[in-house]
């Protein structure tokens, strides 16, 4: 850990006893020591909370890219989120921001664990003997909050293991284990469907790409729904605005029974939206014409369709595999999938707002910890591609992470430029709500950047890559150069082809062999291997990589097998 990091961490338990000890006296005394899991003892962490810690609310949304949210994208200012934007403007918004690898199961892995994760593929990929969920023995940072007086509740997507759910989450817990929603098997939802006198879904106008040899037809991306007589299909059988009720049911289930008067809340709500395929309801028609009027083709995407979609000389093979997989070959399609991408994010938005309506109602919202986050992002037709995977641009490793904090630590709003990591979810939070863990976690608590708006500038954040709709166990890091520049550099174990992006981009181009930027490669070369060396658990890739980039690297001599890695 650097100096920067731990002058952080020890200010985010400055701060952390600060707001503990404005709500409670007691929060002045020793902690108590407890475990996440008892039977065990595993997970043993001090508790400073003595039953003041706040209540919780982490909402997530599957595959949110920067064209949504980021203010310095220009399709952003077309997308109607105030739900997400109110949480922004009574909180603080991260604009630098990311996952650790762009794929549903190992990013949920690594923020739910807050550890670079061993799981390195979904499970419907991903071959026989691939950890593709966690471990029996693996703790999730929800153990910690309900070993510490938490009641948790949870709504939605898992992708991790429905087991470790079940463990922080209690019996009840009904976790979706798998990477789409389970839109027809779903026996509460169907019951709900029936309530409401909605027959189920079907597309009514379909997105579906086409193969490589441009006329068999590929992959779905849904698209706009009707009930299967052909009628309307309103948005409140919306599978998402079924998420939202069950959750708000759970809160008031809770608050009925006066359990919220006892012990804090912890409620993780998992939305699969804005993700594709996509099932837009009706009631977006008038949105859908006004973002037909505005929206436009990537300059990337018009790129490839001038190369007729071939691999460009400064592309790893792994972007081209995906190209072919997805096969946008006709603008409408892209056009077609940019506006549908919109309107399902507006929905998300809806059903967000829904909450936070009836959190204030309850009068839970001012005095509770909200945050919001992505587990990766998505190209949108960037590189004439969509979707994510098993390469790194800044589109898909950048991810929205928001935290509106309880009324004590009042702030006004805030835009954090200093990177942060979805790995410091866990940490933030326990800040919070009072706990300090024993065990190693990879992020640091970003309360210091909540309470003085500003973070550490000079972190090392890693990323990887794996198995999905290709194999690329690619390695990267984020950092900013000499040149005041914010880079993504990308080592791709499949490919001859570096990538070096540059982070403030509309558009990100791969900028590796640009003269201008050949200091800057050299730097981030030399800050990802000092990270992959210095490491135990990034040995395969330093194996590799020491002698890839031999030229680049500061000059080392001794064995080169690995009997023991440095100190």
């Amino acid at each position: 850990m650097d100096r920067r990091s731990f002058c952080g961490l020890t200010a985010g338990a400055l701060f952390s006893k600060k707001i503990l000890a404005s709500q409670s006296p007691a929060a002045e005394q020793p902690g108590t020591l407890r475990f996440a899991q008892e039977r065990t003892g595993g997970g043993p962490f001090l508790n400073h909370g003595h039953g003041k810690q706040p209540h919780i609310l982490l909402i997530s949304a599957d595959m949110v890219g920067p064209d949504l949210y980021h203010p310095a994208r220009s399709l952003s200012k077309h997308v109607q989120i105030p739900a997400i934007r109110s949480l922004i403007e009574d909180g603080t918004f991260f604009s630098n921001a990311f996952c650790t690898v762009p794929l549903c199961s190992p990013s949920r892995a690594s923020y739910l664990t807050g550890r670079y994760s061993y799981v390195q593929g979904n499970v419907e990929r991903a071959p026989e003997g691939l950890e593709t969920e966690l471990r029996a023995d693996d703790i999730i940072f929800p153990e910690y909050l309900k070993a510490a007086g938490y009641v948790t509740r949870q709504v939605g997507k898992c992708h991790v293991g429905a087991k470790k759910f079940r463990d922080a989450f209690g019996d009840n817990d009904q976790p979706w284990d798998r990477w789409s929603p389970p839109v027809f098997d779903d026996d509460e939802f169907l019951a709900y469907q029936r309530e409401l006198g909605v027959k189920p879904q079907k597309y009514a106008r379909e997105i579906v790409f086409r193969r490589q040899d441009r006329t068999t037809p590929g992959n779905s991306a849904g698209g706009w729904i009707v009930q299967e007589d052909g009628k309307p299909y309103p948005f409140e059988a919306q599978y998402s605005y079924f998420l939202g009720r069950k959750a708000i049911e759970a809160v008031e289930s809770l608050a009925g029974s006066g359990s919220l008067q006892r012990h804090p809340m912890y409620l993780e709500l998992d939305f699969f939206d804005p993700h594709q395929p996509f099932s837009i309801p009706a009631g977006f028609e008038d949105r859908e014409r006004e973002l037909r009027q505005i929206m436009s083709y990537p300059d990337s995407w018009r790129a490839a369709q001038q190369r007729d979609f071939q691999r460009a000389p400064d592309e790893p093979e792994i972007v081209d595999i995906y190209r072919r997989y997805w096969g946008i070959y006709a603008p409408e399609q892209l056009i077609d999938y940019r506006i549908a991408y919109v309107l399902q994010m507006e929905l998300v938005d809806r059903v967000i707002g829904m909450v936070l309506t009836r959190l204030k109602e309850l009068g839970l919202y001012d005095n509770m910890l909200i945050a919001f986050i992505s587990d990766h992002g998505e190209m949108n037709g960037r590189r004439a591609t969509v979707d994510k995977g098993v390469y790194l641009h800044p589109d898909i490793a950048r991810v929205p992470m928001i935290f509106k904090p309880p009324a004590t630590l009042p702030r006004q709003h805030a835009t954090v430029q200093s990177p942060a990591s979805l790995l410091d979810l866990s940490q933030t939070i326990f800040d919070f709500a009072g706990i300090t863990p024993e065990a190693k976690f990879d992020g640091i608590s970003l309360l210091p950047a909540l309470q003085s708006g500003q973070g550490p500038e000079e972190r090392t954040i890693l990323f990887f890559g794996g198995w999905h709709v290709g194999v690329n166990f690619d390695c990267g890091i984020q950092r900013r150069a000499a040149d005041g520049r914010r880079y993504l550099y990308s080592y791709n174990c499949t490919s001859q082809v570096d990538e070096l992006f540059d982070l403030d981009s509309e558009d990100a181009v791969n900028l590796i062999s640009n003269p201008e930027h050949a200091k800057a490669r050299k730097e981030l070369i030399q800050f990802l291997g000092a990270a992959l060396q210095a490491d135990p658990r990034w040995a395969g890739y330093w194996a590799e990589f020491r002698i890839a980039r031999f030229n680049d690297l500061p000059r080392t001599e001794g064995d080169m097998q690995l009997f023991g890695m440095p100190d």
